[in-house]
């Protein structure tokens, strides 16, 4: 399989995409119509009151965004039509059922489907429990509903993360999660359970301060969240959640084409559009700005230890390396000096 044929497979094809307004979102939009133009359409689901409040924030946060600079000088005037005859903004949420859409919505999208990329989620380390169940574990389930009334899908893509695999040390195989399975020797986690410990927390707190305290509900339900996920054996609340995610996904989509990604530490854009290209101070990145101001003059590192290793084949396909899938090709010393650092002052830096 070539870069062409890559390209080719989304000829025609209508995409549903979760997340869009996301840091990933974006990339991916902007990738898919700049390889593949004649892509049929991509629904972007964003949380907006109605079609016209998505319409604008699709407009600002994505299309709108410099990321979108190579194509905006591709198609000149013509870039807003192209954009509007391909992009359909759709105002909903993962955290509801049917995604927050009307009937007729679901029904007229269940037809036109053909691949739907999950990428929704809440990524805060140390989010409100009830907040990171909605995000990162009801929306699996809601998206994968959805997903099994579409007569056409012919993919299902859920992005989860690395880290769903917790602290865990040495060869780590790819498996999927079954439901109530923990990484704690003698634990069963039961989901149902989780939602409704979270209600009742919740109800008794309202009686307590007679729902006067956002605050002492906010520390709560994010002290709740951290204790739950190291019962069960998963350092913080957004891993413990993304975990659970993947076990509905796996239970609700049986049936379904799904295909499950687990990135690690999600950086700046290494070469294609633009170099360095970042959004906020990610990982490391608070450590560069801080170098950058001299707030950190220097920090101590250990030359030996080695932090991650890339699960790849020795017999990389040509499109690995047309489309940059190939981790091996990277040449981490210049990326870090001349791509990433710059993008991190340029992009993110100046916000």
């Amino acid at each position: 399989m070539d870069a062409a044929t890559v390209a080719g497979y989304f000829k025609d094809k209508s995409i549903l995409i979760t997340g869009s307004t996301g840091f990933l979102g974006k990339i991916f939009v902007e990738k898919i119509l700049r390889i593949q133009p004649d892509v049929k359409k991509i629904f972007l689901l964003v949380r907006a009151a109605d079609t016209s409040s998505a319409e604008q924030r699709v407009l600002n946060e994505v299309i709108g965004n410099e990321l979108f600079g190579p194509l905006r000088e591709n198609y000149g005037s013509n870039f807003y039509s192209f954009m509007k005859e391909k992009i359909s903004p759709l105002a909903g949420d993962i955290i509801n059922e049917n995604l927050g859409l009307e009937s007729l919505e679901i029904l007229k999208l269940s037809k036109e489907i053909d691949i739907i990329v999950n990428g929704a989620a809440t990524t805060n380390f140390y989010e409100r429990y009830d907040v990171s169940l909605a995000s990162n574990v009801l929306g699996a389930k809601y998206v994968c509903k959805f997903a099994k009334k579409c007569a056409n899908l012919k993919m299902f893509l859920h992005i989860s993360t690395a880290f769903v695999s917790g602290e865990q040390e040495g060869l780590l195989l790819e498996k999927v999660f079954q439901i109530g399975e923990t990484l704690k020797e003698g634990c069963h986690l039961d989901i149902a359970a989780e939602l409704q410990l979270v209600e009742s927390v919740k109800a008794e707190l309202t009686h307590s301060t007679n729902g006067k305290s956002e605050q002492t509900e906010k520390i709560t339900m994010k002290k709740l969240g951290l204790k739950r996920a190291r019962q069960f054996g998963w350092p913080n609340t957004y891993v413990f959640t993304k975990a659970m995610g993947e076990m509905l996904v796996g239970h609700f989509g049986r049936e379904l084409p799904v295909v499950i990604i687990r990135p690690s530490i999600v950086s700046s854009i290494y070469h294609d559009p633009l170099p360095g290209w970042i959004e906020g101070t990610r990982t490391i990145d608070s450590i560069i700005s801080a170098y950058a101001k001299q707030t950190i003059p220097h920090f101590i590192g250990a030359g030996h230890v080695i932090l991650d290793v890339t699960a790849t084949t020795q017999d990389q396909s040509k499109e690995a390396c047309v489309l940059n899938f190939d981790p091996k090709s990277i040449d981490w010393e210049y990326y870090l000096y001349n791509s990433h650092i710059p993008g991190v002052m340029k992009y993110a830096h100046k916000k």
